[in-house]
């Protein structure tokens, strides 16, 4: 029951402000409630208070005992939602399927797969020396086993 009210209150704050969308919701036991969300143009401070607030601010503290905490998945979180990817576009990653590991651009991201390219050098079909070659992978979202973006300083 209390479950159900949380979710229906998050619901309605993520309808609300359509550019953020959640990641994680769980609500441990002891009634400690955890929500992690994201946003197309990243989230705000203020955007985890909208969020904390649209909540906190409708259960009765009187019938409920909980915590609340509403955060922003980190920059080194990987990526689980679609959405994600699409905000992510021209940036590097690093992904991980059951059989490989790519390192690449995110060039393209529809609803079925993502696509990165690199750039390779390789020898020279004819004659001595190499030549720099993009590679592209295509990879389905079923097929990720994790994504992160590669942050460089």
């Amino acid at each position: 029951m209390f479950k159900e009210t949380v979710k229906d209150l998050l619901g309605a704050a993520l309808e609300e402000r359509s550019d953020l969308f959640l990641i994680e919701f769980t609500i441990s036991p002891d009634n400690h409630i955890k929500i992690v969300i994201d946003g197309d143009s990243g989230v705000l401070v203020e955007d985890c208070m909208f969020v904390s607030r649209a909540i906190e601010h409708n259960i009765d503290r009187e019938e409920h005992d909980f915590s609340l905490e509403v955060m922003s998945a980190g920059a080194a979180s990987p990526l689980v939602n679609k959405r994600q990817y699409k905000k992510n576009l021209n940036r590097d990653l690093k992904v991980k399927t059951a059989s490989e590991k790519f390192e690449g651009t995110l060039a393209k991201a529809t609803e079925a797969d993502i696509t990165l390219e690199w750039k390779v050098r390789e020898p020279k079909p004819v004659g001595k020396g190499k030549v720099t070659v993009t590679k592209q992978a295509n990879i389905a979202y079923e097929d990720i086993v994790e994504a992160k973006v590669m942050i460089k300083f």
